[in-house]
């Protein structure tokens, strides 16, 4: 990018190993907002599949930032952040195709409410069906006890037993939300550098949730703009197994642990635990084929401290010295 230039938005994409994916967002990124002053930072975590030479070719204008290792999310965003100077950042998934006027309509948005500090948008799955993943609802102890006794899946986008997931309303209008996920997250670049970025004890999973919950403290109140539509591939290779799961686990584990009274996030790590063990046992009752469940009960000693012990558990690292 021309140094001299102050670009109006700096989108940020972390990626690791997925250089075709990551290469196609980018590419419709640039394709489908031809309108807005942008700028392209993506984050590499150590791929061996020729990403960052890749990137470097296909997309010149673009700063590549090759971390060398694999940071995770919150420390990839924050690296990219840092190198950011528009006056907007954009957190953007790597396996994400922005639909055109996205970019706009969500920046205009922006502009025009300046009542709100942090926006998302309204994703799509690649069959055209509504991702309701773009934002969720604040955990609490009772969506904890729905999840523990199954209530949250018996009655899937309940309001009253599956609060998490705002009910059954598809993302379709303005409104204001407790959590908006980093698969499309925009924020002021001076609000970002308040608030201080993502959490770097979070590895993967519960970053963005912890932020929007930060941000929501300071005063910025969350919303979804509907016009800002992505697609998404739902389901990578992270899901096999049960080793999403366990991440995810690890996540939600350390938000409660940070966020929550010691005495309250303990009830609420049991009532984890517990949703868990049912859901594993009735694999095993049903002796199904598939049992991502058992997985993650099986690991349960894995994820159940959190982060920052659940990265050198869940992904073999060594965790650096206080």
């Amino acid at each position: 990018m021309n140094g001299e230039r102050v670009p109006e938005l700096s989108i940020v994409v972390v990626n690791y190993n997925t250089r075709e994916a990551t290469s196609a967002c980018l590419r419709s990124v640039i394709d489908a907002s031809p309108g807005v002053d942008l700028e392209l930072v993506v984050v590499d975590n150590g791929s061996t599949d020729g990403s960052v030479e890749a990137f470097r070719e296909r997309f010149a204008d673009a700063t590549v930032i090759a971390a060398g290792e694999n940071l995770g999310f919150a420390r990839g965003v924050n690296l990219g952040a840092r190198a950011a100077t528009g006056s907007w950042v954009l957190l953007l998934n790597p396996d994400t195709i922005t639909l055109p006027g996205s970019l706009e309509a969500l920046l205009d948005f922006a502009r025009l409410h300046p009542e709100y500090g942090v926006f998302g948008g309204r994703t799509l799955r690649p069959d055209g069906g509504v991702d309701p993943s773009s934002c969720w609802g604040e955990p609490s102890l009772w969506s904890l006890a729905m999840f523990a006794t199954m209530a949250s899946t018996a009655f899937k986008r309940s309001p009253i037993f599956d609060p998490e997931s705002l009910g059954s309303w598809p993302r379709d209008t303005v409104r204001e939300v407790p959590i908006i996920t980093g698969c499309l997250l925009l924020v002021r670049l001076a609000d970002w550098q308040r608030l201080g970025g993502m959490d770097e004890e979070y590895f993967l999973y519960g970053e963005d949730a912890e932020f929007s919950l930060r941000a929501g403290r300071a005063g910025l109140r969350r919303v979804i703009v509907p016009a800002a539509e992505i697609v998404h591939e739902v389901g990578g290779s992270s899901d096999a197994g049960g080793a999403k799961g366990c991440m995810v686990m690890a996540g939600k584990v350390t938000l409660l642990r940070k966020t929550w009274s010691p005495v309250r996030a303990a009830i609420g790590v049991r009532l984890l635990v517990a949703g868990v063990g049912v859901r594993a046992a009735l694999e095993a009752l049903t002796r199904r084929s598939r049992a991502p469940w058992r997985t993650v009960w099986r690991r349960r000693s894995d994820w159940i401290d959190g982060y920052p012990r659940a990265e050198a558990t869940l992904f073999g690292r060594e965790l650096a010295s206080a």
